[in-house]
């Protein structure tokens, strides 16, 4: 699992240098930090059949498509759907980072993940959130190709173009790269409209 952050933080810190704003600032501001991306959706769907015993569920999405799903046991109080109901998912991503001096942060991967689920007799429910956060180090920087060298806590190497050349004015050798990623995604079963 760890070759696989690694890869996942040199995608991430690649993204960092590539998708950082365009805003020209001189050297002696802060080192960037901020938020590459940010996204929130929302989909509903409502349970046209669903059978507990074998716990198959049959939703029709917003554009009247049928989806049957297997529900596993994680999903408790499935005796509480009903036909009609509504199945509401929420979803959010978010990627930030921050450049740091030397020693101001290490190199490595971190993360944590929470889950709830309903109270018993109440309609399904469950909340995820995880939170993956890479820190790797610059390396080496070549203003004339506009390319930054990343070295992850592994020691691969990953070479990185950067879409904005005036963003490397405000990095340095030896600065590390912070890469946060936040996901949360809650599903809800909503009673059916009266």
């Amino acid at each position: 699992m760890k070759s696989v952050l690694s890869i996942f933080a040199m995608g991430l810190a690649a993204g960092l240098l590539a998708c950082a704003s365009t805003q020209e600032t001189a050297s002696s501001q802060p080192p960037p930090s901020g938020i590459i991306s940010e996204g929130a959706a929302t989909a509903t769907a409502i349970v046209e059949k669903i059978d507990v015993a074998t716990r198959q569920v049959t939703l029709r999405n917003a554009d009247g498509k049928l989806m049957e799903l297997q529900v596993d046991d994680s999903v408790k109080n499935l005796p509480q759907v009903k036909k009609g109901d509504r199945v509401v998912v929420k979803y959010y991503e978010s990627l930030a980072y921050e450049v740091n001096a030397p020693g101001a942060a290490t190199p490595g991967t971190a993360g944590a993940e929470q889950v709830a689920t309903a109270a018993p007799g109440s309609k399904p429910g469950r909340v995820a959130a995880r939170q993956v956060e890479i820190t790797t180090t610059i390396e080496a920087i070549d203003k004339k190709t506009a390319m930054v060298t990343l070295k992850g806590a592994d020691g691969s190497l990953t070479p990185v173009k950067v879409r904005d050349p005036s963003k490397l004015d405000r990095v340095r050798v030896g600065d590390l790269v912070t890469i946060t990623y936040s996901q949360a995604v809650a599903v809800a079963v909503e009673p059916a409209p009266k």
